[in-house]
């Protein structure tokens, strides 16, 4: 049966409905939410109120923009513990199917995602009909370059003293109890893994990448677990070693000559890449990272900088009409 339409009953809520019918309406129910009656506050934007926010965004911004800046260009490498870090350049660590390419169930040790690992970690899945643990793009481009450091004992003598580099405390404590577990069992870790590959990249499996401590292998090796969280720029870097200090009368490494040896395993050339070795220490804002002062200083010196812009347009055009005449 064909009905006929009509504006009004559109603007009415609809036809009427048959008689002895409940009425049918679209019409909001005539609250004061729903009707949009609701006491309101709508900021009047003045030069006497805008200017004057300007002004103070800049005068607090910018000095602690400075004062930031100025902690971070202090740390020196002589005060407290001091922190190795590895750096990369152009390695885009934030890429969305690279950030997704991990299994979280599988590092956390459950044993059918070991066996099994999620689809998310293709193509790094599996590799000669077994699974890949870990798998996933990000683990199977870890950085794996070992890092030495000797002391030069004198001139005149050309011993090396080695720098001991502490391997364990170098990664977040949530992710080393609660993100990333061996799999469970009483058996050796090989045995936990004998089902199991390496990555493709690895030159060795999982269970083997610590050979001095063998608490420190698996999913909970540290060297692992700081590299699996991502970074956010192409441009990083990640915790590599602890240099703890031994006590308060010498520094942690004394003034001199040091020579670094590098095991050159991870290539950067493929994506036109640059590696680095930064030693710091760490103050009330962590590490040495000017990025945050220099944040401060830009947003308050633009902040400043429009309100002296809009000071002068005001000035200028303060006795103008805000209205204009037309005429034809």
């Amino acid at each position: 049966m064909a009905m006929n339409y009509n504006a009004k009953d559109e603007v009415d809520g609809g036809p009427p409905s048959a008689p002895g019918g409940t009425t049918k309406t679209r019409r909001p129910d005539n609250t004061a939410f729903k009707q949009q009656r609701l006491p309101a506050w709508q900021p009047f934007l003045t030069a006497g109120t805008v200017l004057p926010t300007f002004f103070i965004i800049g005068l607090i911004f910018i000095p602690i923009g400075i004062g930031i800046f100025v902690t971070s260009n202090n740390i020196r490498e002589i005060e407290g513990n001091v922190f190795m870090y590895y750096g990369l350049s152009n390695f885009y660590q934030n890429h969305r199917r690279y950030v997704k390419s991990r299994d979280d169930s599988q590092l956390n040790g459950d044993r059918s995602a070991l066996l099994n690992p999620s689809k998310e970690c293709e193509p790094y899945r599996r590799n000669e009909d077994k699974p890949i643990a870990p798998c996933g793009a990000i683990a199977n481009s870890m950085f794996n370059d070992t890092l030495e450091l000797f002391l030069v004992a004198n001139e005149s003598d050309p011993t090396l003293m080695l720098i001991p580099l502490k391997r364990r405390g170098i990664a977040w404590w949530t992710d080393k109890n609660v993100k990333f577990r061996n799999p469970p069992g009483t058996e050796s870790l090989k045995e936990r893994f004998k089902d199991t590959t390496h990555p493709v990249n690895w030159l060795k499996p999982v269970y083997e990448l610590d050979l001095e401590d063998e608490d420190n292998n698996g999913f909970i090796n540290e060297d692992f677990i700081v590299w699996m969280r991502t970074a956010a720029l192409p441009t990083f870097r990640k915790l590599y070693r602890l240099i703890e200090r031994k006590n308060d009368l010498h520094p942690t490494l004394p003034a001199g000559r040091y020579y670094l040896n590098i095991t050159y395993n991870y290539p950067v050339h493929s994506f036109d890449g640059r590696k680095r070795m930064i030693l710091s220490t760490v103050s009330w804002m962590g590490g040495k990272n000017p990025f945050l002062g220099i944040a401060y200083i830009t947003i308050g010196s633009i902040s400043f900088l429009l309100g002296v812009v809009l000071l002068v347009i005001n000035h200028k055009y303060r006795n103008s009409s805000n209205t204009a005449d037309i005429t034809i």
